[in-house]
């Protein structure tokens, strides 16, 4: 379950205001707004954060908008999370792992409903919930109410569905000219793509982060985490912060932008700027490095072990008596330098292969202990 403080009233459009607590946990099930008393926590103030009293309509859905709206209530903002009345956040359902139903009903009025996912909560952390139906007359009064009093908005609908309840950037401006307005997209506002939902694995496809990784000569993988998502959570966040400062100066809200295919293709870094610049195209080196030797998984003598040398000087460390005791290593004009590593890479990682198999992981790692 979600825990957070609240101060407010909650109300459902469809429904009676919730009973008011000075501090109370609240959160969203599929069918409706749940609510219990807990004690304050003991940690610092909520009031003593660098966005205390910073309030964020929160109308995002999945990872990316969660996790930069989330990010904004770990530095204190008040973020109100808006969610459709019939089933909530799309992550809600995504279960099992979830937390443990608890025990005794004393604190948890409805046993009834069903579990909260590990994924939902990992995004939702210290958020105010709130059901709404955005079509209905009801539901757009709320929500322009909340939006007049608030200092950021964030959505990650796809470009102009908002518009059509009223929520586009041209019409809340008007009600809050102070507004940050965030967008949250798949392919950005404008374009070919624009109206295409945006999906982590879909875009790491596209994108070029697969192609790039998994073993070489193998087929492309994704990374173990919706890694798109969370870089563009925390681009989000870095231009909301941006806002909030730049409307300390003029007095005036803007609006942000961000898409997960452009988060990628800027997560490419040294790869996109190997093409741009030299034409190289990149290729899968699973934990292997195109231009470092030695970096990569290497097998010892019971399990596996990460080694990287960034520079010579690191190398020779790792040749030195304390390490692999191969001084020959160092004096071989093979590789002694990082180029000529990464020339005769097939025939160093032979040689390395062989060292690090006399002895298992946790020797080795008491070995390079504060030696890089």
């Amino acid at each position: 379950m979600s825990v957070l403080k609240c101060r407010t009233t909650l109300r459902s459009a469809a429904g009676p205001p919730q009973r008011k607590s000075v501090y109370s946990s609240t959160y969203i099930s599929r069918t409706g707004l749940r609510a219990y008393s807990i004690p304050p926590k003991s940690d610092a103030s909520v009031d003593e954060r660098p966005l205390a009293g910073i309030k964020v309509v929160d109308l995002t859905r999945v990872l990316a908008g969660p996790l930069a709206t989330m990010m904004l209530s770990d530095l204190g903002a008040d973020v109100i999370k808006i969610e459709s009345p019939k089933h909530g956040d799309d992550t809600r359902s995504w279960l099992p792992p979830s937390a443990p139903l608890p025990s005794t009903t004393e604190n948890y009025p409805r046993p009834d409903l069903p579990p909260e996912s590990a994924y939902f909560l990992q995004a939702n952390r210290n958020k105010r919930s709130l059901t709404l139906n955005l079509k209905s007359n009801k539901g757009r009064e709320v929500i322009h109410r909340l939006i007049e009093q608030a200092d950021v908005l964030v959505e990650n609908y796809v470009p102009g569905k908002l518009e059509k309840f009223g929520l586009g950037y041209g019409t809340v401006r008007k009600l809050n000219p102070r507004l940050v307005y965030c967008s949250i997209t798949g392919y950005g506002s404008s374009g070919p793509y624009a109206q295409a939902p945006g999906y982590d694995v879909v875009i790491e496809a596209e994108a070029g982060l697969m192609h790039i990784t998994g073993e070489k000569g193998g087929k492309p993988v994704k990374v173990g985490v919706a890694v798109t998502d969370v870089l563009t959570g925390h681009y989000a966040q870095s231009g909301i912060l941006a806002a909030l400062l730049k409307r300390g100066i003029t007095g005036k809200g803007s609006r942000v932008e961000c898409s997960l295919f452009e988060s990628q293709i800027a997560s490419l870094v040294n790869i996109g700027s190997n093409y741009l610049i030299a034409g190289q195209e990149a290729s899968r080196w699973g934990t292997s490095h195109p231009s470092i030797v030695p970096y990569q998984v290497f097998p010892t003598g019971d399990s596996y072990i990460m080694l990287s040398a960034g520079n010579d000087t690191q190398w020779a460390i790792l040749c030195s008596p304390a390490v692999f005791d191969k001084q020959e290593w160092v004096d071989d004009v093979r590789f002694a330098r990082n180029s000529g590593r990464v020339e005769n890479r097939e025939v160093l990682v032979r040689l390395i292969e062989g060292v690090l198999g006399e002895k298992s992981t946790a020797e080795w790692c008491e070995r390079l202990k504060g030696k890089g």
